[in-house]
């Protein structure tokens, strides 16, 4: 059984990425672990393009009780972003003394066929001014080597897991439980590798 506790204060995730990266999994693994140690959990996604590389977001929300599942405007605790352009369109969502990690990958959206649409340069150092505690991850390359690209969101879980006091156990119970079972190992690697290992 976990020793991690609910907790008492309202705690802001925000996911952000493109379709196809794993947001949606990465939310629903961050919501059943809470919901694993007591907490109330509420979610909320935007799936716009997903299928086609279009931007996806999650809020999550959890908390002793939680009312609405939308985080208010510029109160994201944590940012997870699995882009570098998606982390800097969302970076005003971060209150103060928030936390933001970063997937170093560049991904050109749709748009980027329009010969008017300009790919931001300097995020990263952009990103670096604007955030004071911003853990920028190659994710990307992380799951490659593993030897699966579609790793990354299970990478970022496990940074994001140094933020929240949950045992790692519960993470890695709830992983195997919603990854494919011929991912489980491989998984669990990517996670350990995001913690810092």
């Amino acid at each position: 059984m976990s020793k991690s506790k609910a907790t008492n204060q309202t705690m802001n995730v925000l996911i952000v990425g493109v379709g196809g990266q794993g947001v949606l999994l990465a939310s629903q693994i961050l919501s059943d672990v809470n919901l694993q140690v007591g907490n109330d959990v509420k979610k909320s996604e935007v799936h716009g393009m997903a299928q086609r590389g279009g931007v996806v977001s999650s809020h999550i929300r959890f908390g002793k009780k939680v009312y609405s599942p939308l985080i208010p405007n510029r109160q994201a605790d944590v940012i997870l972003a699995f882009e570098r352009a998606e982390a800097l369109r969302w970076v005003h969502e971060l209150k103060p003394g928030g936390y933001m990690v970063v997937n170093d990958q560049i991904i050109m959206p749709p748009i980027a066929v329009d010969p008017k649409y300009v790919y931001p340069d300097g995020a990263i150092d952009e990103l670096k001014r604007k955030v004071e505690n911003l853990n920028v991850i190659d994710a990307a390359g992380i799951s490659e080597e593993l030897g699966n690209p579609r790793l990354a969101n299970t990478v970022l879980l496990g940074a994001l897991s140094n933020a929240l006091d949950i045992d790692e156990s519960l993470w890695k119970e709830v992983i195997s439980r919603r990854v494919p079972k011929a991912t489980i190992d491989l998984n669990l690697k990517a996670f350990d590798r995001g913690r810092g290992r």
